[in-house]
């Protein structure tokens, strides 16, 4: 029964003894207990800051990223647009320049023919002439087969020639 109903002796030591184990405890536990659990907290709320801080900056990152990857987007649509242009032009430039090596191979050949042309016509003109010589032969030598027609025919000429 002690025990349930403690007497003022035991009563007067357990609270002496309380008292000098909370003093002990207040000198020498207390104070690096608090001190450690504001070093925590200070190094929590740090924590809190730093996770803080890279979570704006990781935003701030990825919009960033966004953004770059928006630029790059317009950019690669810009250099599709310049290539798109270069090859029509390109492409452009070797149709003209085509169509200016087909008109010069045109009128090359059109120098050509006229070149043969001429040629044609000139050895024409020598086979008409060499031919109108054979045949004048062969008519003179018809008609100046006998004497006589042959002074008929010079009289003819010099009668021509007096005339005249």
């Amino acid at each position: 029964m002690e025990l349930i109903r403690p007497e003022f002796g035991l009563l007067f030591w357990m609270v002496v003894s309380f008292t000098i184990v909370v003093l002990i405890l207040r000198a020498f536990a207390w104070r690096p207990i608090l001190n450690a659990l504001k070093q925590r907290e200070a190094r929590i709320q740090e924590r809190l800051d730093v996770a803080r801080k890279a979570k704006k900056e990781l935003a701030e990152i990825e919009f960033g990223n966004e953004r770059i990857i928006a630029l790059a987007k317009t950019e690669r649509a810009n250099m599709l647009k310049e290539a798109q242009e270069t090859r029509k032009k390109i492409i452009e430039e070797a149709r003209q320049e085509a169509r200016e090596e087909a008109n010069k191979i045109m009128q090359d050949t059109n120098r050509k023919i006229e070149a043969r042309k001429k040629e044609a016509e000139e050895d024409i003109k020598q086979q008409i002439a060499g031919f109108s010589l054979e045949i004048a032969e062969k008519v003179l030598k018809e008609k100046l087969s006998d004497d006589q027609k042959q002074k008929d025919y010079i009289h003819s000429l010099v009668n021509e020639i007096t005339i005249n």
